[in-house]
């Protein structure tokens, strides 16, 4: 089961939910409806980057679809062409330094407001699929990309879809215990 993290506000409402992410668009609204007070057919839903809206959902029958594909699929945010280029560029040494194998994190985003997951560091290091220091991180729940392996190389190894590399100036370490997460 693949999970999608939704930040759900309105006039009533500021919230944080987790669904799966093959929930279709008019399930999704009949979720939302005792949580904002809207009626689902009332709703209307829209995707924001931080304070710029991006798209607004229409169509009951669509899948609900991770902000993490569209931003790829849009090349927007960390997947935009400019920010490639200067990811690529820099190294990021100085800030791994401090990063040690067995330290919980917790990783900021920084494209959402308040999108953060908590996880174990598991490889701090160079890698072969991408020039710089990476941080491979085992996520506390399954919101990762893989088990360890990436491009056939082994790193680390974990559950799959509860591996991510992130660059290190993503990662605080610290103390981070494991968050309790509501079922819905």
């Amino acid at each position: 089961m693949s999970i999608v993290t939704i930040f759900v506000q309105s006039e009533n409402t500021s919230s944080e939910r987790r669904f799966d992410k093959g929930i279709s668009i008019g399930n999704l609204k009949t979720k939302l409806e005792p949580i904002t007070g809207i009626p689902a057919e009332s709703q209307l839903l829209q995707l924001y980057n931080g304070d710029t809206l991006v798209a607004s959902v229409e169509g009951d029958n669509y899948m609900l679809d991770s902000v993490l594909a569209f931003k790829q699929r849009n090349k927007l945010g960390r997947f935009s062409d400019a920010h490639s280029t200067t990811s690529d560029s820099y190294t990021f040494e100085d800030e791994a330094e401090n990063i040690k194998v067995g330290d919980r994190c917790e990783v900021d985003f920084g494209d959402a407001e308040g999108l953060k997951r908590r996880g174990t560091v598991k490889y701090v290091g160079e890698t072969k699929f991408k020039p710089g220091y990476w941080v491979g991180v085992q996520y506390d729940e399954p919101v990762g990309k893989h088990n360890g392996i990436v491009q056939g190389e082994q790193y680390f190894s974990c559950p799959d879809k509860y591996g991510a590399f992130v660059r290190p100036n993503k990662v605080k370490v610290g103390d981070y215990p494991e968050e309790e997460f509501e079922e819905m």
